[in-house]
């Protein structure tokens, strides 16, 4: 079947900003509200740390700030049954007990505690009627994540996928976001798993 705009009806509103500035995250979910009104899906997806032109507290501004941001700003446009997905890896989802790659610990710590800051906000979310999911992935095939890993550690991909006997696509990532998403059966707080969650 061939998706266009006409078949499927969609509207989509291009925004550019950056999320580390709280003024552009305000603007971005103004244009949002004048477009929409309302929301019922927000799904946060950003993460950084790797970058080699960024200052050594950029991955907290990133992972922690920007995401506290990112929920409180539209949080009047939530409506009552809205869903936030947290997207994270394993890598950092369990952050201080399972070991971390050379080099991503920055990265790791800090989506830790941005998702530990977002669970904090659960009661007030619930009072609202919003739940939050949590989407945690393994290293996942083609992404830039795991190619900038193994760039400090060759073979670590290879390594890695032995270890788990397969390492999830972005097919397979993508399912799991859509599916913290929409799924009826999911409580605030849930944690959906995407390959294996096992390694040494």
């Amino acid at each position: 079947m061939k998706w266009g705009m006409r078949s499927s009806h969609c509207r989509v509103l291009l925004l550019q900003g950056d999320i580390t500035d709280p003024s552009d995250v305000a603007s971005t979910f103004d244009r949002i509200r004048d477009e929409w009104q309302l929301l019922d899906i927000l799904v946060l997806n950003a993460s950084g740390g790797l970058e080699r032109d960024k200052d050594a507290g950029y991955a907290m501004r990133l992972n922690v700030d920007a995401q506290v941001d990112l929920v409180r700003a539209p949080i009047h446009l939530l409506r009552p049954g809205g869903r936030i997905v947290f997207v994270t890896s394993h890598l950092a989802h369990f952050y201080g007990v399972k070991p971390v790659y050379d080099g991503y610990e920055p990265v790791a710590a800090s989506k830790k505690a941005g998702e530990e800051a977002l669970r904090k906000m659960i009661p007030e979310l619930s009072e609202r009627g919003i739940r939050l999911v949590v989407v945690s992935g393994d290293l996942i095939e083609g992404t830039i994540t795991p190619k900038l890993l193994q760039r400090k550690s060759p073979g670590l991909i290879e390594a890695r996928r032995a270890e788990a006997g397969t390492l999830p696509d972005v097919d397979e990532f993508a399912a799991a976001i859509v599916e913290g998403a929409v799924g009826s059966s999911y409580r605030s707080g849930d944690t959906i798993y995407v390959g294996s969650t096992d390694w040494s």
